[in-house]
């Protein structure tokens, strides 16, 4: 079933797209195409007949309820019926426009070689379409090349000289026929320059000279830059050098050497992005001497008259020869150039974006050296495409009925207006009458129906405003029939007759076989409803109401009922809750038995929404009453609840109160009224008490170094709830805050107020000194004294530093030092006639600029102990490598300047000290490995002490050599024999070289894969016994061993056992590695069983 709301909504959306219409100039939207896109299925009840409805029907309007729509007597069904709405499908109406032609421009070396015009409309029957270009109807009988797909123009193998022009779409149907705007076909192309050798041009330096372009044939428009020499070289432009986009030309006001050369012109399609080169212009320079100065000659301008499009982006050109230089400058007559206007190349082009016609007017460019000056004016004038003010819409009229049609454009030049029905023009004749854009036809007749278009037009474009005219003629139809209304006892009830009919019926009004005669409670209106005033029981029955014109005649049945009237009560009708609590609110209604009755809750005269209330709300019904149940109350449930019960008879609203009591609202505004270093008295209005009286505020302070706001202490204290005025005391001093005030009540504390401007406080002395104040270290001589340093928050005011006061332990005066920064956490203090380790008294306070604040407590810092004063003793050093020297000390004697760690300094014998290395110690060790040396070298080593303050003296010198390095040649020719599980290995012996250390034996290590235990085995001989675990892989690796460390590894030797099977013991295999495998030997021995040898 259709809804009431749809034809207003319609409406709504028609204006929208009005507006946008007129947004767009040349490109209007009819209404009859906007209402055919989604016809109103309510459109039979609306009482105008022109489109977009104005106006809904006579029939009662109700809201959308479901539990009452659903009752069989219900005002909906009573009033209504779908038979009276027409489907899309069963409408038929005039050929309205979904797209019209387009201005195209095809691009002539296209591989697509055809052109699409559209055009789609929509109607019922179905639209057909023809074509017309300047004028003339297409046929695509005579010509092959045109082709129609659907209202499409389709053009194959278009040419310039055949298709050029403007193309018009005609749609037609048998309610009449449209006419498309004109849509202008154009060709995009760029021919060739002339290949005739061009002329040299010769100047003499400082003259001026114009090179021209001469562009070839083209459309539409093109861009030009130049070429000097060779492509891709451009010519820059700059205040010397202009290119015209108007005439293609270089411009070159002063010629220079620089400038000699050969000159190709280059234009670019805007459309089709080709390119084509002009031949080359020779420039050369006369030899009979220099130009002179000469004044201005402005070559190059824009015309003395320029039409421009509102919106449009218009660029005026100026530029002139002249020596030196010339300078361009632009300004408008008899007023400022716009604001957004913008100088472009070196000035010589003004680029006015976005024109409007407030832009229009007289503009002048001068051109000026020190010779002379020159100007050049023209006049601007910005005109505007037709836009639609006021358009005709679809109407449906009787016959006989007068209509007056008016559309209204704006545009300049003032537009004119013609027009058109079915396509062909329309003038003053008979009952016709054309007055510009106003058309009123009287009397209007059948034949009138048809397809009617205004047309808005000036110089520069055209729009359409299309309407279709339908002239009704039909007997009198009734829908619904018959029609039930039920009325409420002593009300009053109107029964309307609305048939549909053309022209309009007479009516008459029966009760019976009798004809009814108004009297003072029954009472026929104007709109032919029969109105009953005061109704009662005995006006129950049928009443008939007759319809009749002069093509036919109908009665429609209208059956009254009359009912008790019904009533509602609300209860309670005013209650009071606090927030949190929930309440139930109870509607029951007493109405005629005979009806069902639906109920309504609304809140503030909205309904309630029960489906997105946060689980607030409860709607709980029997047959006659209903409960609304409100949960965990809130603040902002307070306010008038409704319950609206309606039957079909009659409705009936009933209201309660409900007053919710909770914390109190946010304060008012806080002002700072006064603000001292300390304190702050603000005021503040009252907020909302929600119900409860509030008891007492909360003052609250927030500044750059606070978490957050922080309750403040206040005087007086507490702030009651009668105060509006209050101080805050106990802040910091030279600090920013702000303020805020919180209510409480009995129910609880409610929001903040919103915080106050920011305000500071006064300047103060400072009170808070520094804390942790320690030192110690530092170099000999020296006092370091350090803190922590205060916070801005505690430095009370500008100027803010500390003052460092220390005296020697049991002397008697106390010396001062300014640090004047605030930042500062350390003071160091020199003197050379205190011992190392010396105790001070030491204590350090705080000034501003408003004077000095409170010392630290005095603490006992001694002065630095200085670096080692002795070198560590009993240094030796022995090698263990032939890569490492071990190196070990004792201490230095106890005293002043004890080594916080050791650093070990080495270098060869034939090497220079600081050409050495140096190794530290990681904490206070007294050994260390160096370790990377070359073999069988003589080192010279030294340790030295050092602490944060420095480095103490360095030892004497000691030496020692590392050993040789071990043999480079590995053990070689491995053999081994596997009995079971043992392994008797052999090798030939390794021979040191001189320069290697002697053999001191061999190191065999079995590894088995897969597992991290490896097993070592020493021995003194080229040989050994292994003895293998059950199963695995196993990897065997000699190396011989000297006082230099680890020789060359051999090659590995791979065994493989199976996995849980030990060996026979009268199973034997002797193996060797071959003397060429050095690295990577296998040999599997598979030692199976069952095995066969």
């Amino acid at each position: 079933m259709g809804s009431p709301w749809k034809p207003f909504l319609l409406l709504f959306v028609i204006s929208g797209l009005s507006d946008f219409a007129r947004a767009v100039p040349a490109r209007p939207i009819s209404y009859a195409a906007v209402l055919r896109m989604k016809p109103d299925s309510s459109s039979s009840l609306l009482s105008s007949r022109s489109r977009p409805r104005q106006h809904h029907g006579g029939e009662l309007v109700t809201p959308d309820w479901s539990a009452f729509s659903s009752h069989p007597l219900s005002a909906l069904s009573l009033l209504s019926s779908p038979e009276d709405y027409r489907s899309e499908e069963s409408e038929e109406f005039g050929p309205a426009f979904i797209q019209e032609p387009d201005d195209v421009i095809f691009p002539l070396d296209s591989d697509e070689k055809k052109v699409v015009m559209h055009c789609e409309a929509r109607g019922n029957p179905l639209p057909t379409y023809r074509w017309y270009v300047n004028g003339t109807e297409v046929d695509s009988e005579a010509d092959y090349r045109y082709s129609f797909v659907d209202g499409n123009l389709i053009i194959t193998n278009a040419s310039e000289t055949t298709d050029y022009g403007k193309y018009q779409c005609k749609a037609e149907n048998s309610f009449g026929t449209v006419l498309s705007r004109d849509a202008l076909l154009q060709f995009a192309y760029l021919g060739a320059f002339s290949t005739k050798t061009r002329g040299g041009v010769s100047v003499r330096e400082g003259q001026g000279v114009v090179l021209m372009c001469t562009p070839p044939p083209h459309s539409p428009e093109i861009i030009y830059s130049w070429v000097l020499n060779e492509f891709p070289s451009f010519v820059a432009e700059d205040s010397r050098r202009f290119i015209s986009q108007d005439t293609g030309n270089l411009y070159i006001s002063k010629v220079q050497p620089s400038d000699i050369g050969s000159y190709v012109c280059l234009v670019k399609n805007t459309v089709t992005n080709a390119r084509v080169l002009s031949p080359p212009t020779p420039l050369t320079l006369k030899t009979d001497g220099v130009m002179g100065e000469y004044e201005p000659k402005i070559e190059v301008h824009f015309p003395t008259s320029v039409l421009v499009a509102k919106g449009l982006t218009v660029r005026l050109e100026c530029f002139a020869l002249g020596n030196p230089v010339p300078t361009i400058t632009w300004r408008k007559i008899n007023g400022n150039i716009p604001k957004k206007a913008r100088l472009r190349k070196s000035q010589a082009v003004l680029e006015i974006p976005n024109i409007q016609l407030e832009d229009s007017g007289t503009y002048e460019c001068k051109a000026e050296n020190p010779r002379g000056g020159t100007a050049f004016k023209g006049h601007l004038q910005v005109y505007t495409l037709p836009q639609w003010v006021r358009m005709i819409n679809d109407t449906q009229m009787d016959s006989g009925e007068k209509l007056q049609w008016e559309c209204k454009a704006i545009g300049r030049p003032r537009p004119t207006y013609r027009w058109l029905r079915n396509g062909l023009p329309l003038t003053s004749q008979s009952r016709f009458e054309i007055v510009n854009g106003e058309l009123t036809v009287y009397k209007v007749q059948p034949t009138d129906s048809g397809m009617y278009q205004c047309v808005s037009e000036n110089k520069y474009g055209t729009i359409y405003s299309n309407a279709e005219l339908k002239i009704l003629a039909s007997a009198p139809v009734f829908v619904p029939n018959p029609v039930r209304v039920i009325a409420t006892l002593g009300k009053d009830v109107s029964l309307d007759c609305k048939p549909r009919a053309s022209p309009k019926p007479r009516i008459i009004w029966k009760r019976g076989d009798r004809r009814i005669q108004p009297n003072k409670r029954i009472m026929l209106l104007r709109n032919n409803t029969l109105k009953i005033v005061n109704s009662s029981r005995a006006d129950e029955g049928n009443y008939v109401c007759r319809a009749e014109n002069q093509l036919g005649s109908a009665e429609m049945t209208a059956i009254l009922w009359v009912k008790e009237a019904m009533r509602v009560a609300l209860s309670p009708s005013r209650v009071e809750v606090t927030v949190g609590e929930s309440v139930v609110l109870s509607c029951k209604a007493t109405h005629d038995t005979s009806l069902d009755v639906a109920f309504q809750w609304l809140f503030n005269q909205k309904p309630i929404n029960f489906q997105h209330n946060g689980g607030h709300f409860e709607f709980i019904q029997t047959s006659s009453a209903v409960d609304l149940m409100i949960r965990s109350i809130l603040l902002k449930h307070a306010g008038k609840y409704g319950c609206r019960a309606q039957t079909s008879a009659d409705t009936v609203f009933a209201e309660a109160e409900l007053l919710v009591r909770g914390p109190p609202g946010p304060p008012g505004v806080v002002i700072v009224e006064e603000i001292t270093d300390t304190t702050a008295t603000l005021s503040w209005t009252r907020g909302l008490d929600n119900h409860s009286p509030i008891s007492t505020y909360n003052l609250q302070a927030r500044s750059p170094y606070s978490l957050g706001w922080q309750t403040v202490k206040t005087d007086p204290d507490p702030v009651t709830g009668d105060m509006e005025s209050a101080m805050a005391v106990e802040l910091n001093p030279w600090v920013e805050y702000e303020f805020r005030v919180v209510a409480s009540n009995a129910i609880g504390t409610g929001d903040p107020s919103a915080p106050s401007r920011g305000v500071r406080t006064k300047e103060a002395v400072p009170s808070v000194a520094p804390a942790n104040v320690s030192g110690g270290n530092g170099r000999r001589h020296e006092l370091v004294i350090s803190w922590e340093p205060v916070s801005e928050e505690f430095q009370n005011g500008e100027g803010f530093g500390y003052i460092v006061a220390f005296r020697a332990n049991g002397t008697r005066g106390w010396k001062e030092k300014m640090v004047t920064s605030a930042d500062s956490t350390m003071y160091k203090y020199r003197d050379e006639t205190f011992p190392p380790l010396t105790p001070f008294e030491v204590k350090v306070g705080v000034y501003n600029n408003k004077g000095d604040g409170p010392f630290s407590k005095v603490v006992i810092i001694h002065s630095a102990e200085g670096e080692p004063r002795e070198p560590p003793t009993d240094v030796k050093a022995y090698s263990i490598s032939s890569s490492e020297i071990r190196v070990t000390w004792k201490p230095p004697n106890p005293g002043p300047g004890k080594p916080r760690g050791y650093e070990v300094s080495y270098w060869k014998d034939v090497e220079q000290e600081e050409a050495g290395k140096k190794q530290q110690t990681v904490k206070n060790e007294t050994s260390m490995v160096l370790m990377g040396l070359e073999g069988n070298s003589l080192y010279l080593i030294t340790v030295k002490g050092f602490n944060s303050i420095g480095q103490g003296p360095a030892s004497a010198a000691v030496t020692a050599k590392s050993r040789k390095a071990p043999p480079a040649q590995p053990p070689s020719k491995l053999m081994w024999i596997q009995e079971g599980n043992n392994v008797s290995l052999s090798w030939d012996p390794v021979k040191a070289k001189d320069n290697e250390s002697d053999v001191i034996g061999y190191m065999v290590l079995l590894k088995q894969e897969g597992r991290g235990h490896n097993q070592v085995t020493r021995t003194i001989n080229p040989s050994t016994m292994l003895s293998l675990p059950e199963g695995g892989t196993y990897i065997i690796e000699v190396r011989a061993l000297s006082e230099g460390g680890e020789g060359a590894v051999s090659s590995q030797v791979r065994l493989v056992t199976s996995s849980g099977v030990r060996a026979k013991s009268n199973q034997c295999s002797v193996h060797s590695l071959p003397q060429s495998l050095t690295w990577t030997a296998l040999l599997l021995v598979l030692l199976v069983p069952s095995a066969s040898w």
